[in-house]
Order: C-alpha cells, then sequence, then structure tokens
C-alpha cells in the first residue's frame, strides 16, 4: 500500500511539472501573438500617418521626392567607420529646397521634449544633409520645421 500511495504523489508531482510547463509555454504564445497584434496595429496606424502626412504636406505645397528613403550613413570610431542604415518616412522639396519630413503619431512621439525624438532629427539632418527636417504632427495635423545651429 506504501508503494501505491508513493507512485500516486509522484505521478501527481509529475502531473503538476507537466501542466507547469504547458501554461507557460502557452503562455508565451499568448505574448507573441499579442505582440504581433499589436506590431500590426503600430504598422497600419504608422501607414495611416505617412498617408495623412503626405495629403497634408501637399495642401502645404510640398513635394513628395521619395518614401521610405533608405542611406547607409558612416559613423567613425576612432578613426573606423561603422555603417548603419537610416530610413527616413519622406524626402520633400518647396521652392527649391529639400528636406527630410518625420511622421510621427501619437501623444508623445511628436514633441521635442522627447529626446528619442531630436536625436532622429538631428541625425536625419547631418546624414541626409538638409539645413533641416520637417517634424510632421499627424495628429494635431502640424509641420514643423526644425534646424539645428551648428
Amino acid at each position: 500500500m506504501r508503494i501505491d500511495v508513493r507512485l500516486a504523489l509522484a505521478l501527481a508531482a509529475l502531473g503538476a511539472v507537466l501542466l507547469a510547463l504547458v501554461i507557460l509555454a502557452l503562455a508565451g504564445r499568448w505574448r507573441r501573438w499579442r505582440g504581433s497584434v499589436r506590431a500590426q496595429r503600430r504598422s497600419a496606424r504608422s501607414l495611416a500617418g505617412e498617408l495623412e502626412a503626405e495629403r497634408l504636406l501637399a495642401r502645404l505645397g510640398f513635394e513628395i521626392v521619395a518614401r521610405q528613403v533608405g542611406l547607409e550613413w558612416a559613423i567613425a570610431c576612432d578613426g573606423e567607420d561603422h555603417p548603419v542604415e537610416l530610413r527616413a518616412d519622406l524626402l520633400v522639396e518647396r521652392r527649391g529646397r529639400r528636406y527630410v519630413a518625420e511622421v510621427k503619431t501619437g501623444i508623445w512621439a511628436p514633441l521635442l521634449t522627447n529626446a528619442a525624438t531630436r536625436r532622429q532629427l538631428l541625425e536625419y539632418c547631418v546624414a541626409y544633409d538638409v539645413e533641416s527636417v520637417l517634424l510632421v504632427d499627424v495628429e494635431e495635423g502640424r509641420v514643423c520645421e526644425i534646424s539645428f545651429p551648428l
């Protein structure tokens, strides 16, 4: 009888461990699925924002030169070049001047108090060799010209 109780306890413990593993695996899949749904929503919002930004820029007299403009830019570190890839939302022109236009959606991304946004705009200004960049706040329907005195 003692052996049956021990066997039952061992099987119960094994069952609990297997159940825990199954739950962990399902939780991981759920998190990945939830993350991909969020990514899809974010991507759809970005695409819609870029289309709205194009309409806004056109109303303001800007000509769209290119979309999703990729650039390989080398950053020198201790005399050695380290290439990085950049991708600006839009390249636009107006009155003979060329600009990189960065499209932002949401509440925080378009704010100049957002350090990540400032750094991105500065990087685009330098790497794309433009005098200033345009920050397009889709939610507010506003375009700001940003320049960095060097």
